[in-house]
């Protein structure tokens, strides 16, 4: 048995015991590209036990929405009430360099400060689904520290924030007031992966327009076919700097999980989901191979450079790519 598996076997008791540290470590372990490494992450993911009682949430919604500041409020709440609650906070990362800001402890000091809180921050590195390459991996890492009430905040890139979809049990969407005057904004795959939706910021001036942009959107809902579970989003102004709904929303939460749990919906979800992330797995495994395949990273440049200037059509650039490939493996 390598040093590095050893390692991860030494790490479940303190995970399993609720240790902060160990878990921040874990989660780096599962986030490794290192081949030992991603064998000692398989290794203790095996070992973790299956989760019992944890509900899995999903927060989305554009840019400037407030998704930290409610998620923030609605965490302090669960504190508030005996829960143990995790952030999986996933920052874009830039095109060009590949780094990322990764400030979402900065935004949620009063959270992080928290005995009961775990907020770990990752970026999304390429990933174009709205969350990270392994942030199913951290939520399973999450539970087994302990943590039952799970946090998904995505990017906030907008029609690509689905993979969350695969992720949790419940997906809140988050809208600004005002976007009852363009609900073309909202793109309907989005709304239709919602299970409720919440208009945010709705104090002061923009109650008039909350409350429009509320009626707004629970006629939209209407046209949509509804979620697989049969139902649709219940849509519920919220203010998380007042505080005003954040105790109402966490009530909406818990009794929407309750009810799609009673009726078999969040283990079948569950099932299902892991069928997809198995795959999801395979074809990322494939993609790393073909692209650290000699004979493929050899001719690569030569052939990008080729179809840039025109000598050769991308479709069969590829077809050659792949041969290589496929003639070698």
């Amino acid at each position: 048995m390598s040093q590095q598996r050893e390692g991860s076997v030494d790490l479940l008791p303190a995970l399993l015991a609720g240790d902060r540290a160990t878990l921040g470590r874990a989660i780096t372990l599962v986030e490794s590209t290192r081949p030992d490494e991603q064998a000692a992450a398989i290794d203790l993911l095996d070992r973790c036990p299956a989760p019992v009682g944890t509900q899995r949430i999903g927060i989305t919604g554009p840019p400037g929405v407030g998704k930290s500041t409610l998620i923030e409020a609605l965490g302090m709440a669960w504190i508030g009430m005996g829960h143990r609650v995790a952030v999986l906070a996933v920052d874009p990362s830039s095109q060009r360099s590949g780094g990322s800001i990764l400030g979402d402890k900065t935004r949620m000091d009063r959270l992080a400060a928290q005995e009961a809180a775990f907020i770990r921050p990752s970026p999304s590195a390429g990933s174009m689904g709205g969350v990270a390459r392994r942030t199913r991996e951290a939520l399973m890492l999450c539970e087994a520290a302990g943590y039952d009430r799970i946090l998904v905040e995505t990017v906030g890139v907008g029609q690509s924030e689905l993979d969350v979809d695969r992720l949790t049990d419940i997906n809140v969407l988050l809208t600004l007031p005002g976007a009852g005057d363009d609900l073309q904004g909202i793109k309907r795959g989005i709304m239709e992966s919602a299970d409720l939706v919440v208009v945010t910021k709705s104090d002061g001036d923009n109650l008039p327009r909350a409350r429009i942009a509320q009626l707004d959107l629970q006629n939209a809902i209407q046209l949509l076919p509804p979620r697989d579970h049969g139902g649709r989003p219940q849509v519920l102004p919220v203010s998380a700097l007042s505080g005003e709904g954040i105790a109402t929303l966490a009530s909406v939460i818990n009794d929407l999980f309750m009810g799609l749990q009673a009726r078999g919906h969040v283990e079948l979800r569950r099932a299902d989901q892991g069928r997809w992330w198995m795959h999801r797995t395979v074809e990322e495994d494939l993609l790393a191979s073909f692209r650290a395949h000699p004979r493929v990273a050899e001719s690569l440049p030569g052939l990008e450079r080729d179809v840039r200037d025109g000598r050769i059509t991308p479709f069969k650039a590829a077809q050659q790519l792949l041969a290589l490939f496929r003639t070698a493996s």
